[in-house]
């Protein structure tokens, strides 16, 4: 049952609720408000359908998120309590499994089978938006996010759940087209 009161769905809502199990989607945002808008619709459409929606972000965005979530109807702290919404802060998430500045496959795939493991709980349907891409990639480390990205690839089609991923543009300081390119080459869809 859907964790929602009174909920209308937007065209946006709509296009993230047509997601197949396995996608892995990609959005390059200009800013701030662009990506809540683009993150709230994508959270909206999963919690609508009945799926658990791992949300793995920095607090800056997991605040103002829920705000939007609240106010768009989403009983937040129900679906939390049920473990429909799994609202985890990235560093913390990336810290699990980083040695060395690289992504251990392991741990990787521990760290994420544990999460996983609570989301289906109900036998649901599950969708992730990760943002420990972007911190890797603030942090200068783009090879060690192409791995992750690849990790997260992998198991997408594994474990099928869908997968979106964002990177802010002003993080792209190298030559624009040839990180997005990089970034792009590990997605099936570009939003």
């Amino acid at each position: 049952m859907p964790m929602v009161e009174n909920l209308a769905l937007r065209p946006t809502d709509i296009f993230w609720g047509e997601i197949t199990p396995t996608e892995h989607l990609v959005q390059f945002y200009p800013d701030e408000q662009v990506f809540l808008d683009t993150l709230e619709s994508f959270v909206v459409a999963g919690i609508a359908a009945g799926e658990s929606v791992i949300i793995i972000a920095t607090p800056l965005h997991l605040q103002p998120l829920t705000a939007r979530l609240i106010e768009r109807g989403i009983d937040v702290a129900s679906a939390t309590a049920n473990d429909q919404l799994l609202r985890l802060d990235a560093a913390e998430i990336l810290s699990q499994f980083m040695v060395n500045g690289w992504p251990d496959e392991d741990s990787f795939r521990r760290v994420v089978a544990t999460i996983l493991h609570r989301a289906k709980s109900r036998g649901q349907r599950v969708r992730a938006f990760g943002e420990m891409v972007a911190l890797l990639w603030a942090q200068g480390n783009n090879v060690a996010t192409v791995r992750l990205e690849h990790l997260w690839h992998g198991l997408c089609r594994e474990e099928s759940f869908s997968l979106f991923c964002a990177y802010p543009k002003c993080g792209f300081t190298q030559d624009a087209s040839t990180s997005i390119k990089e970034i792009c080459d590990t997605h099936s869809r570009i939003v």
